[in-house]
């Protein structure tokens, strides 16, 4: 059955590398969940064309192409959470994600989740990684002026897993 892509997208930052190569449900649950945070319209998540080069043998006619290494374009926009009080940002709760990634060459480990569940809705075993791993931040840019204050950061990719179940729990 076809599902809405409205609302289905989970967000999870880890401050530290999950134990396997693939994280668990508690461990991405443990992580932050900056779902609300990211500006729906500016998402840049995806793998992109792999390098290629030729590999073509003798006996071959025509051109042989070879894939190389996978390339990614990830970029998220941050929409920045203040506390009620006007003492500045909200470090500890809502704007925490953002003040994870705001510093260039910060480490950080990003999943996307992209499935019929909502984004409300906690990870499970099982549950399908789209695109996620070990990311560095760039320097935050500010993207415009309208609307919520935002910024935007490129990541550049360092170990990336795509379309993975969650692995189930150990013993």
């Amino acid at each position: 059955m076809k599902t809405s892509a409205d609302g289905k997208k989970k967000w999870a930052l880890l401050l530290t590398k999950p134990a396997g190569p693939i994280p668990t449900a508690a461990e991405l649950n443990g992580g932050m969940d900056f779902s609300c945070n990211v500006l729906e319209s500016d998402i840049a998540w995806s793998a992109t064309a792999s390098d290629r080069f030729n590999e073509k043998v003798s006996c071959q006619k025509g051109n042989a192409q070879a894939l190389g290494a996978s390339n990614y374009d990830l970029a998220l926009t941050l929409v920045r959470e203040w506390l009620a009080s006007g003492t500045g940002a909200d470090v500890s709760g809502a704007d925490a994600a953002y003040q994870a990634v705001k510093v260039k060459d910060t480490t950080v480990w990003i999943y996307m989740r992209e499935t019929d569940k909502d984004s409300t809705e906690p990870w499970a075993d099982g549950d399908e990684i789209f695109l996620g791993g070990e990311v560095k931040t760039d320097t935050p840019t500010r993207p415009n002026n309208e609307g919520n204050i935002k910024r935007r950061v490129e990541f550049l990719a360092q170990n990336m897993i795509s379309e993975v179940p969650v692995a189930a729990a150990g013993p």
